[in-house]
């Protein structure tokens, strides 16, 4: 079945809906930074996620539980001992230019995402074929068991979304502006003003799943018309806005307000995402300093991540966990290998040594400070110092998120615009085993901003992906952790759970590892 290139307006005919009673002021948001691409693909951006995932469906999703549940689909099958899946698409997709969602659709989205996914990339090599064989019908056929395939496919950054077969089709490695996903919200492209605004509104034909909402699965219902992204880059102007009501919920107070807002008539604080972020530095393998592994291990040994999560989150030791290893607290992959590297604190004049035996002479390195993000900021301002204080030469340039997420994209040499190093929140959600996380892999140009090259990091991976014994699993994650923190693909800073605060106009949002804006009523 061929698909009209284009459908008029008014010509699909609307689904049955559920009658819902929805205020007419529009949702005011105040997202942690300024929303530069709506491309989650090409781009791991926090703010990007967050905005994608209102425009953009997934074939999974997840409970807070994080536990995969099918989202687009219908349902799904596992055969021949995992090495096949069919997955059939549920009735009433349609995007938002009115085309019905099919089935290449997907399969070239899911394309598009392999290439720029760690775990997309994990997948694609052990799949054989991926398939339409009709117009709700998708066929995995994998040359190896990987029961996993829910979830890499409900995994959020890079997340692997579903647009047209027309813009899945273009390189990975460009971002997408045209935004057409098929869910419950639109983009308002024409009304986005960078820096200040992004508007996003009830998508009228949207059909949610006959289930009760549970974060980013079920039946995602949209109870409000319209959602402002207004961008306030200062901290206290964005509480004050909540003390006073012109905005609805802001996204991540600054924790020296927290007092403040918590004391406020009408507002309420609390942490809605139970696993937090993960806090890292990557360093470019590529270029300059950080391409020396003695330089690297010196610049590990600096951190102290008690220190950069304190001046992140305040003296409240309940917001975050350090020292943190590769894999969060409470996890099926925490373990203590090579945790002395982050446990035991070095002197100055120790690093300055290691600095030497690395050959380090004072060449620059360039540290990307986001100055228009909370908890980066925070902690670059105390990673700044530590690095100086070893005696690194260090180019700190202070600019806002997005110009990051553009800049760290380059593989140019440091005097030509190149970076050295920059901070990241990953989602702790994902960093639990060795599948999901970025920073666990050494796959070279493949591989996230940064692009380590490991051969023996990437063997000890496909090993942990092969194995079925929960015991030889762990073993495995041992190795796999003491050889990271040994080459430093990244340098964890800690776990970070960072409240938000919304007026009583809303009811309470969705707990979950993102805000969510369906189930949320504004009164």
């Amino acid at each position: 079945m061929k698909r009209r290139t284009l459908l008029a307006a008014g010509a699909v005919a609307g689904l049955a809906r559920p009658a819902i009673s929805r205020a007419a002021a529009p949702l005011i948001f105040v997202p942690q930074g300024n929303l530069v691409t709506m491309d989650p693909v090409w781009t791991t951006a926090t703010v990007t996620r967050n905005a994608a995932a209102m425009v953009y469906e997934t074939l999974f999703g997840r409970t807070d539980a994080l536990v995969p549940k099918p989202q687009m689909v219908a349902g799904a099958v596992m055969e021949d001992g995992a090495r096949r899946w069919t997955l059939t698409l549920r009735e009433g997709l349609r995007f938002h230019d009115g085309e019905r969602v099919l089935a290449r659709d997907c399969v070239a989205s899911l394309n598009r995402w392999m290439k720029r996914d760690p775990a997309g990339q994990t997948m694609q090599e052990r799949l054989d074929v991926l398939e339409a064989t009709d117009d709700r019908t998708l066929v995995f056929r994998f040359k190896k068991p990987f029961a996993s395939l829910p979830a890499v496919l409900s995994k959020t950054q890079p997340t692997p979304v579903i647009m047209p077969e027309r813009l899945a089709n273009t390189d990975p490695f460009k971002a997408v502006t045209e935004v057409v996903g098929s869910g419950p919200f639109r983009y308002e492209a024409k009304e986005y003003v960078s820096g200040s605004r992004a508007v996003f509104t009830r998508n009228e034909k949207y059909v949610p799943r006959d289930e009760a909402m549970n974060y980013s699965s079920g039946g995602l219902r949209v109870l409000v018309d319209r959602v402002e992204w207004h961008v306030i880059p200062d901290p206290a102007t964005a509480a004050n806005a909540v003390v006073t009501g012109s905005v609805d919920w802001l996204e991540t107070p600054l924790p020296d307000l927290l007092p403040l807002l918590r004391k406020a008539p009408g507002v309420t604080v609390g942490v809605l995402d139970r696993t937090g972020y993960y806090g890292v530095l990557r360093p470019n393998w590529e270029q300059g300093p950080t391409a020396n592994l003695g330089v690297r291990q010196a610049m590990l040994a600096a951190i102290d991540q008690v220190e950069v999560m304190t001046a992140t989150m305040g003296e409240d030791r309940s917001l975050y966990n350090a020292p943190v290893g590769l894999f969060v607290p409470g996890s099926a992959g925490e373990n203590e290998a090579g945790m002395e590297k982050v446990r035991t604190r070095k002197s100055v004049s120790e690093i300055k040594a290691m600095l030497a035996a690395a050959g380090y002479k004072g060449e620059k390195v360039v540290l990307f400070h986001p100055t228009d993000q909370v908890f980066y900021n925070a902690m670059i301002g105390v990673v700044g110092q530590a690095f100086r204080q070893i005696g690194l030469n260090v180019d700190e340039i202070s600019t806002d998120w997005g110009t990051v997420v553009e800049r760290r994209t380059s593989h140019a040499t440091l005097d030509k615009g190149g970076w050295s190093m920059f901070p990241s929140g990953n989602p702790a959600a994902e960093y639990v085993d060795p599948l999901l996380p970025s920073g666990v892999r050494g796959n070279g140009k493949k591989a996230w901003f940064g692009w380590p090259t490991d051969d023996k990091l990437e063997a000890l991976r496909e090993a942990w992906l092969d194995e079925t014994d929960a015991g030889k699993q762990k073993a495995l994650c041992e190795q796999i952790q003491a050889r990271a923190l040994e080459v430093v693909t990244i340098i964890p800073l800690g776990q970070y759970l960072p409240p938000a605060a919304w007026t009583k106009k809303i009811s309470t949002p969705l707990k979950g590892m993102m805000p969510v804006f369906w189930g949320v009523e504004k009164g």
